[in-house]
């Protein structure tokens, strides 16, 4: 049941309706129906693997708790709330890597035995990937690591827990809630509130119209280019790994906005999963504002457990790169994937290592770091940096990416742009929608970027903020453009598949 399909523009009001309908002690209940039956629509049958991962955080929780207020020595209770927090992060990432890595396990051993002269014949094992899985498994250990810091107290109320781990509107591709946040929300039911179910469709509006008008439309131009790379050549490559970027921002942050939007017209706050990525200065200022539930996840649960930057200048560097090597296999069972995590690793890196450097030469140069043409100027190199990134995550392959770097300087004749142009599965209205919707998100990205730099909202609360026929001209034009958009052929979100 994707967000842009029918089914789940009918489902969505019903299980509104209702929950505002039925006594706020029944609400939860409610919602954790239509949280299950919403994820069933898929496959009924990995509704039991969600059930799991809950069952197995709940009473790692809960058998913390007791283990905690047992009155033992505190080394006693530090080693067996050690066995518990172990004993949940096993079977969880085991689930997680038989369901998402077994084949590329197998493929990736018979590949290196093979380089050895030694012939392996391991069957692949039939196994469909569960939707969400690396979502939800994030979001329910997360929960086990707080419990195990003395950050939160065990959740008591297994159906309330349950919720949390599957709460439809974030529950197949985030963002990764916090117990801190959501759990704690879900504590008191939601009510309805005028306020939050107009902005909350207002969010979801925006949401639509980043997916509808533009994503699905740079998706056309990409999957044409990339599903054959050795046919294209200069500007056309470019252009394909340029809207790239734009479609995977605008996929992702689409389906954030609407969740966000949904759970706000019921209630309750989701966490901000994207703040202007592309405005980043840095590439460590840009995993600031990408993926923020992933980026803080893995921060806060890998990076800095790992020692962080306290343990001297090597082991950060280690740490850095296990985080990014782990936030590329966390994408996807794919080398292509774990090649744009380790490239963004080494990124931050040689950033590290330049920064005293480049500081040192504004200096001698007399050049103001808050200069507006140097920050500029850093917005357009860190893009491009990050774009040759995205060529590694969206090519079939490795040797494809490098396919697409190399031809991508090969310099077409320029009389013929603009018959190749329409080769590439735009026609004109299309081409011109896209076009027109991305100047609807660049301008008012720009206008927040310079009036609100601080401000941590939503694009559309900041909207919701300006004048009558600002806010209402942007609307319109979005609605518009939504319409004009059903006859594009509606497509996964792309993170579906992580």
């Amino acid at each position: 049941m994707l967000f842009n399909s029918t089914q789940f523009i009918l489902f969505f009001p019903i299980a509104v309706l209702l929950y505002f309908l039925f006594p706020k002690k029944v609400r939860n209940y409610w919602l954790l129906i239509c949280s299950y039956f919403y994820y069933m629509c898929w496959n009924p049958k990995y509704i039991l693997l969600l059930m799991a991962s809950t069952m197995v955080t709940y009473l790692s929780g809960i058998l913390m708790e007791r283990v905690k207020n047992s009155g033992k020595s505190d080394a006693v209770i530090l080693r067996q709330k050690n066995w518990i927090v172990a004993a949940s992060f096993i079977l969880n990432i085991g689930m997680l890597f038989y369901f998402k890595y077994i084949n590329f396990a197998i493929d990736t051993w018979e590949r290196i035995f093979e380089k050895l002269g030694i012939t392996m014949n391991v069957p692949a094992v039939d196994v469909v990937l569960p939707v969400g899985i690396s979502f939800y498994i994030f979001q329910a250990l997360s929960y086990t690591m707080d419990v195990y810091r003395d950050e939160i107290y065990a959740e008591k109320n297994p159906f309330r827990y349950a919720l949390f781990v599957s709460f439809f509107p974030q529950l197949v591709a985030g963002p990764i809630e916090r117990s801190k946040n959501l759990l704690k929300q879900l504590a008191t039911p939601g009510e309805f509130n005028y306020d939050n179910v107009r902005s909350g469709l207002l969010t979801m509006l925006w949401g639509y119209f980043l997916k509808l008008v533009i994503a699905d439309r740079c998706a056309i131009l990409v999957d044409t280019v990339y599903n054959n790379v050795s046919g294209y050549f200069g500007y056309q490559l470019v252009l394909a790994s340029v809207l790239f970027a734009l479609q995977i921002y605008c996929d992702f942050m689409s389906y954030s906005t609407i969740a966000i939007g949904a759970a706000r017209v019921l209630g309750y706050d989701l966490m901000e999963n994207f703040h202007l990525p592309y405005f980043a200065t840095s590439i460590k200022d840009f995993w600031r504002r990408w993926h923020i539930s992933l980026s803080t996840w893995l921060r806060d649960y890998l990076y800095i457990p790992l020692g962080g930057n306290r343990k001297g200048q090597l082991r950060k560097y280690f740490n850095i790169m296990v985080t990014f090597f782990v936030s590329g296999l966390w994408h996807g069972a794919a080398f292509t994937y774990i090649f744009w995590g380790v490239l963004h690793g080494i990124y931050q890196i040689i950033e590290d290592l330049l920064k005293p450097h480049t500081d040192k030469l504004l200096e001698t140069l007399s050049i103001n770091p808050k200069n507006k043409i140097l920050y500029v100027c850093k917005i357009i190199v860190t893009f491009i940096f990050v774009d040759i990134a995205w060529v590694f995550f969206r090519a079939n392959s490795i040797s494809d990416a490098f396919l697409v770097l190399k031809n991508s300087f090969y310099f077409a004749n320029l009389s013929t742009i603009k018959v190749d142009l329409w080769a590439l599965g735009l026609d004109m209205r299309n081409m011109t929608m896209l076009v027109l919707g991305t100047l609807v998100l660049f301008i008012s990205s720009v206008m927040r970027a310079i009036g609100d730099q601080k401000n941590k909202t939503l694009l559309v609360e900041w909207i919701s903020t300006k004048n009558f026929i600002i806010r209402y001209a942007l609307y319109w034009s979005c609605m518009i453009m939504i319409i004009f958009s059903m006859d594009i052929t509606g497509q996964e979100f792309i993170y579906f598949q992580f």
